[in-house]
């Protein structure tokens, strides 16, 4: 067995996913075909193809005790100039993805990872291209507002053509049979990291 490229994200829905991914290409992004509109959980992350199974039992356990929660985008901000990123903020859910990846990080778990940024959700509409495209993604969209409830997150592969393609979906809420698990409403009043 050899290595696979994981990341673990919330996707953005229609019709706002597609709307998002087609302005990123717009923009000049050549990876915006190749990558869902998401908001990162745990970045592209090499594990070995055998820890897949254990992976899989620890984002189940994680999506267990979540709880569904509001997203809303509103807005642009930037990562330059330290890193050449566009993208369109998550202002409600934060604190909520927050918990989430620090969940899926855990020490002691499958994906323990050590972040080269401090944590920081987002939806990235431009990414290493021309300063003029970056300057006019973040114009053009200044004024985005979308929000959506999220219901769980989703495991993603990185192909060999750079493309990243589902594995698996992992709803919130339920425990590996299915029955809806007890416990706290994951919101941003009662979201302890």
């Amino acid at each position: 067995m050899g290595t696979v490229t994981l990341g673990v994200s919330i996707a953005v829905p229609e019709p706002y996913g597609s709307l998002l991914q087609e302005l990123r290409a717009g923009f000049g992004d050549p990876a915006a075909h190749g990558i869902p509109t998401h908001v990162t959980l745990l970045p592209p992350t090499q594990v070995d193809e055998s820890a897949l199974p254990e992976i899989r039992t620890h984002l189940a356990q994680v999506a267990a005790v979540g709880r569904a929660f509001t997203m809303r985008l509103s807005g642009t901000g930037t990562f330059r100039p330290l890193s050449p990123v566009v993208y369109v903020q998550v202002v409600e859910g934060a604190s909520s993805c927050d918990w989430l990846q620090k969940q899926i990080r855990a020490a002691g778990g499958p994906l323990p990872r050590e972040l080269q940024f401090p944590y920081h959700p987002h939806v990235t509409v431009a990414h290493g291209i021309a300063e003029e495209a970056m300057d006019r993604a973040y114009a053009e969209l200044a004024d985005y507002e979308a929000s959506w409830t999220s219901n769980g997150f989703a495991l993603y592969e990185q192909g060999t053509d750079g493309i990243w393609r589902k594995l698996r979906d992992y709803p919130f809420g339920t425990g590996p049979s299915g029955v809806p698990a007890q416990c706290p409403h994951m919101d941003e009043r009662t979201l302890q990291p």
